[in-house]
């Protein structure tokens, strides 16, 4: 594989696999991870045939535990050197949390936060030790405030992206870098798979590409956060969120992400 190569989680769809389009036509070759082996196989052929780039698939569900490290130590053992790590993988449900199934709230934090945050750990002293590498973390706009209803997601989130920037500041002296990406509603399977397609926020979605563009394009500059896909409006209430009394705004949230049985 060559000295460009992006190791993807949540690689077979929505903005994972954007990113995945992305890097192949810059010329980059590939390691993509997810758990459905015919979606990755199928978007492998297709960019090794346009691109001519090397595509590797690792088949694995991240909210197993053991996982990540059976990721690094397959990487390790294929003799592939990784350039750039996108954490992208996670998902969200929504409901009461006394209501919803703890196992899958448990398999959420276990996706989004530890596999996230174990991945990075393992790759990152090799990064460190060639003094350069780029990590890309998929956070949301949800990581700015509660979220009732969807409480453990936007819970998650906001790990992500304080644990994002904080790396950034660890990594200051160095050439590696960490992006916080923090899209908003975006064209994805994570609206049916969260339930969120039939709420106030899934109104107004902008595609996965222009999400994984930009946060693509912000990793290579380095940025530290990236926000992407916000109606003027959506801009204009994140810039309002520390001014507005928190019993209002929670309510605000939990309006957003009441499901609209009309139509």
């Amino acid at each position: 594989m060559n000295t460009n190569t992006a190791l993807i989680t949540g690689a077979s769809s929505g903005i994972g696999k954007q990113f995945a389009i992305i890097h192949a036509k810059n010329g980059g070759d590939l390691i993509l991870v997810a758990r459905r082996e015919d979606k990755l196989n199928e978007l492998k052929k297709e960019l090794e045939q346009l691109y001519k780039v090397t595509v590797l698939i690792i088949v694995k569900d991240l909210s197993n535990l053991s996982a990540p490290k059976e990721i690094y130590n397959e990487v390790k053992q294929q003799g592939v050197q990784i350039n750039y790590l996108i954490n992208n993988a996670g998902f969200g449900a929504l409901g009461k949390f006394h209501e919803m199934d703890l196992d899958r709230q448990i398999s959420m934090i276990n996706l989004n936060v530890t596999a996230l945050t174990t991945l990075t750990h393992l790759f990152l002293p090799d990064f460190i030790k060639n003094n350069s590498g780029k990590i890309l973390n998929t956070s949301s706009t949800a990581s700015f405030m509660p979220g009732p209803l969807q409480a453990v997601y936007f819970a998650t989130k906001a790990y992500v992206t304080f644990f994002s920037n904080a790396l950034s500041e660890e990594l200051a002296n160095t050439n590696v870098t960490v992006t916080n990406l923090m899209p908003g509603a975006t064209e994805s399977e994570f609206g049916a798979t969260s339930g969120m397609e039939k709420t106030e926020i899934f109104k107004n979605t902008v595609t996965s590409y222009a999400v994984a563009l930009d946060g693509y394009n912000g990793m290579l500059k380095g940025k530290i956060d990236v926000i992407s896909g916000l109606t003027v409006g959506q801009k204009v209430m994140m810039a309002a969120i520390p001014f507005i009394p928190k019993k209002m705004m929670l309510k605000q949230v939990r309006k957003m992400q009441e499901v609209k049985n009309n139509d």
